[in-house]
């Protein structure tokens, strides 16, 4: 399921998320018990999401959490639209914003990498809402801002550090979602991955006697062992993922370091 943000007013999703003063009721009213707040509703929407996926996110769940009535976040909220767009923006807030710019920036950027790789995996149902229309909260641009505070000790031009900043999110985003998902199949299928594999590659032999003439280049890199599994109690595609996510950032990273040599030697 892709989650698009940006779905409710425009300018009461962006007080909200910015906390524009006025923009959530008072916590208290005559009569009435202590309210709730618009972070005590977004971090019981994290901790849901957290545990039982998007799909078992609602705003009746999230209610049950806080001990109140679905009904009764819509007090402090729209729309489920502008929970989930303030969940992913304040679940950013978790990520680092300073690294140490002594280690420079090759090893800065792996390091910014790697964090917002993990961030992924603790949170997988952040991979669900689209980058096509970003939230724009302020936690989404600290992370942004970050890398490219990161990447302005590599001296290249501006438009370049742009497009490099969109290949680096994507990557990191790509690899995650990968892990993400062979997580997510056993429980949605019913069947482990190693099951799986070892059901259809038996059936592949079986139907397809004449694979290795047909794709002679699948077959040398397998008969070089290009797809044996150094640990097999970790399933087959989350360690490949694993696996392309460090050798796919050292790839990028040279490539930066290409894109410095350039821009220097023609400037």
């Amino acid at each position: 399921m892709v989650v698009f943000a940006g779905q409710g007013d425009a300018r009461r999703s962006m007080a909200l998320l910015w906390r524009t003063p006025g923009s959530e009721p008072a916590t208290v009213g005559p009569g009435r018990r202590p309210g709730l707040t618009v972070d005590m509703i977004v971090a019981a929407g994290i901790a849901v999401a957290d545990a039982d996926g998007m799909a078992g996110l609602s705003m009746r769940t999230v209610g049950e959490r806080l001990g109140r009535t679905g009904m009764a976040l819509y007090t402090y909220l729209p729309s489920k639209n502008e929970l989930l767009e303030l969940m992913y923006d304040q679940a950013h807030a978790e990520l680092p914003t300073e690294y140490d710019p002594a280690a420079g920036w090759r090893h800065t950027i792996a390091a910014w990498a790697r964090d917002l790789w993990a961030f992924y995996l603790r949170h997988p149902w952040v991979l669900q809402i689209s980058q096509a229309r970003p939230v724009l909260g302020p936690h989404e641009y600290a992370v942004l801002e970050t890398l490219l505070r990161i990447l302005a000790g590599t001296g290249l031009p501006a438009r370049t550090l742009r497009r490099v900043v969109g290949v680096l999110f994507a990557f990191v985003r790509g690899s995650a979602q990968t892990i993400a998902e062979v997580r997510q199949a056993t429980a949605a299928t019913g069947v482990s991955d190693e099951d799986w594999w070892y059901a259809r590659s038996a059936l592949l032999t079986e139907l397809a006697p004449d694979f290795a003439e047909r794709f002679p280049t699948v077959a040398r890199m397998e008969n070089e062992g290009a797809f044996q599994l150094d640990d097999e109690t970790v399933p087959y595609l989350e360690q490949e993922a694993r696996e392309m996510f460090d050798t796919g950032l050292v790839v990028l990273l040279d490539g930066i370091e290409a894109a410095r040599t350039r821009a220097s030697t023609e400037g």
